[in-house]
């Protein structure tokens, strides 16, 4: 059990609980499987050797990161330059950012009615980020898990369970969550902010419970993919740095956690939509 929420400053995935780590090689393989790997070249062999012992000698890169339908897009409390147009703007981030893009990638294009809900209030001991999914099934299939609030486990397999404290599902309505063991928190009281069935906006914060995530909030829209086959499913947040934590530590924990929900509930949608559709057939 882990009694206190300490990251370590590197940004490896082995200073996240064994839990979430392993949940999260899972998924990745699971949506982007292996390619056949090509049989080695015997007669280059001893070339190879040259060129790796040439390359110990350099300094190590990071391997490049699996291709996926996941994008992070991350506000860090430090001096931003924007340019458009031939005009430069500079913003110091002494006072809070009030609005950002979570997406500005041509890839996949947030509509600014989408954006505007993922303009968080950012304070200068808080972090900010979003995680981007795509997902292969209608607005309304996603939507129709994302929606209850009674229910977050349904996709978020880090939840063990969930009940309803005070409400009825309206904007107001408290819930709270007990976490799976291996996490650094027990329980969590959450307080349902934005429910918009028209815009397919779902938003909470946390208010109470044994965790260290202070003042969390998360934002979750949907909209229809640019392509017009399938659901573009952004969730941005806020949340204050743990002390003794930094700000990158923080984000890397938090984004690991919603990037595992969001590729949960694309597999959850996905096998719904294949369902809908060879019962209709």
């Amino acid at each position: 059990m882990i009694d206190n929420f300490s990251l370590s400053p590197s940004p490896s995935p082995l200073s996240l609980p064994l839990s979430i780590y392993t949940h999260t090689q899972t998924l990745q393989k699971s949506l982007n499987p292996p390619r056949n790997l090509k049989p080695k070249n015997h007669s280059t062999s001893h070339k190879s050797s040259l060129q790796k012992k040439t390359s110990n000698k350099k300094s190590k890169m990071p391997a490049n990161p699996p291709k996926s339908s996941l994008l992070i897009h991350r506000i860090n409390n430090t001096t931003i330059t924007n340019t458009t147009l031939n005009t430069t703007n500079t913003t110091t981030s002494t006072s809070c950012q009030k609005r950002w893009s979570p997406l500005t990638c041509a890839i996949t294009p947030v509509p600014e009615t989408v954006s505007r809900y993922h303009a968080h209030a950012v304070g200068p001991n808080q972090c900010c980020s979003a995680v981007v999914q795509q997902i292969a099934a209608p607005v309304s299939t996603v939507w129709s898990v994302v929606r209850h609030f009674d229910n977050p486990q349904a996709y978020k397999h880090f939840l063990k369970s969930c009940h309803v404290i005070l409400g009825d599902g309206d904007v107001g309505t408290l819930r709270e969550v007990h976490v799976i063991s291996g996490l650094p928190a027990a329980n969590s009281t959450e307080r349902l902010e934005i429910l918009d069935h028209e815009r397919h906006v779902i938003s909470f914060s946390v208010v109470g419970g044994d965790h260290r995530l202070a003042n969390y909030r998360s934002v979750t829209t949907l909209h229809a993919s640019p392509t017009g086959n399938g659901t573009v499913v952004v969730e941005s947040y806020v949340v204050d740095i743990p002390p003794g934590n930094t700000k990158e530590d923080t984000c890397v924990f938090v984004d690991t956690i919603v990037r595992c929900n969001l590729q949960s509930l694309a597999q959850i949608a996905e096998n719904k939509n294949r369902r809908n559709n060879k019962s209709s057939s």
